[in-house]
């Protein structure tokens, strides 16, 4: 198929229910941001986050209680967790003892190489993989001397010395990510690590920013890398909703070509001739068919003019005027409706569309 990318093979790692590398599809990833021993409100956030679509769900763990609440988390949920710690080598244990999937660390703050020793030796025992974290952030002082600053170079040094001293230690099961929040220096070490290893690669851009921010620099930077057949699964980072981080993967996923199904909704930018709340319109619209599992693009115009003329490369799209509104199937009007049932319409024909 013409421009489709070419996935770079990386071996397989099963994390719970799921496996990513090799063949197997990007998977999207989210992190709770309730406190995790709030069972009740964590498992809450995790079920919406499923139905939207997320695939891999992060749970932070800074306490002993947090650990210990994972055994009930993962009885109400249906995707893999993970664990992310922080310092407390004693937390990884007591995530892995009680449930998790996969723990996340950085090995250089873990402490002595014995407390290290310990983490993977329980994570080889029942065979949970480790995600191996880096972060721009902090990249450790002589690296930074060495390259005269944080650099590209100096972050996948860093992650392939943390791989190597776990593999030192007798086990393989590993996750890499290596994440800025300066996008260039993010791609050019996901192009620079993608040379050096086939460990899977957990890829997204740190501290991306707010809903719009984030979005343009998650967007480029996990375009640039995607693009280049880079990475394994993925999570858009966002000061946010996390359902907002879930939407936006699933868009960039679509938009490369490498995710199918799912609506994709389109919609003009208004001008003067806009009669309609458009842009109220096309929220409603993408929020309506989150749930209706069609392959199709649905497209929203403002204009009852050229509106069928400039949704004729979608499946089916809807144009708004003033007291009236258009169904259009392939560019060719369908049937007018009223104005204020254009969405229930829109509803109508798509649960109906196979029929």
């Amino acid at each position: 198929m013409e421009n489709q990318i070419t996935r770079k093979q990386t071996r397989e790692i099963r994390i719970g229910n799921r496996t990513i590398g090799a063949n197997h599809p990007i998977l999207i990833q989210s992190m709770t941001n309730t406190r995790t021993e709030d069972v009740k409100g964590t498992i809450a956030q995790i079920q919406k986050l499923t139905a939207a679509g997320c695939e891999i769900i992060r749970c932070a763990v800074p306490t002993m209680e947090a650990a210990e609440a994972i055994a009930e988390i993962k009885k109400g949920i249906t995707i893999p967790l993970v664990a992310d710690i922080h310092f407390d080598y004693r937390l990884a244990i007591a995530a892995m003892e009680y449930g998790a999937d996969k723990i996340r660390i950085n090995p250089g703050n873990i402490g002595a190489r014995e407390r290290i020793q310990a983490v993977v030796d329980v994570a080889r025992e029942r065979e949970i993989p480790i995600r191996v974290g880096v972060n721009s952030g902090s990249l450790e002082k002589e690296l930074v001397e060495k390259y005269g600053g944080v650099t590209a170079q100096g972050l996948v040094e860093s992650a392939l010395d943390k791989v190597r001293i776990i593999e030192d230690m007798g086990y393989d099961k590993l996750v890499i990510s290596i994440k800025s929040s300066d996008v260039l220096m993010c791609v050019r070490a996901h192009e620079l690590i993608a040379g050096e290893t086939d460990y899977p690669l957990h890829v997204g851009i740190t501290e991306s920013g707010t809903m719009i921010s984030g979005n343009i620099k998650s967007a480029m930077g996990l375009g640039m890398i995607l693009g280049q057949g880079i990475g394994d699964t993925i999570r858009v980072s966002l000061t946010g909703d996390p359902l907002e981080e879930i939407k936006s993967a699933k868009i960039i996923l679509r938009t490369l070509g490498i995710r199918k199904g799912g609506i994709e909704v389109v919609s003009c930018p208004t001008c003067g001739r806009t009669q309609i709340d458009l842009i109220g319109l096309a929220n409603q619209v993408e929020d309506m068919v989150a749930d209706i599992p069609l392959d199709l693009k649905v497209a929203v115009m403002g204009c009852v003019v050229n509106g069928p003329g400039e949704a004729k490369e979608a499946d089916i799209g809807i144009a708004g005027g003033i007291g009236e509104g258009l169904i259009i199937k392939h560019g060719e009007i369908y049937k007018k409706v009223k104005e204020e049932e254009l969405l229930s319409a829109l509803r109508y024909e798509l649960l109906h569309w196979s029929e």
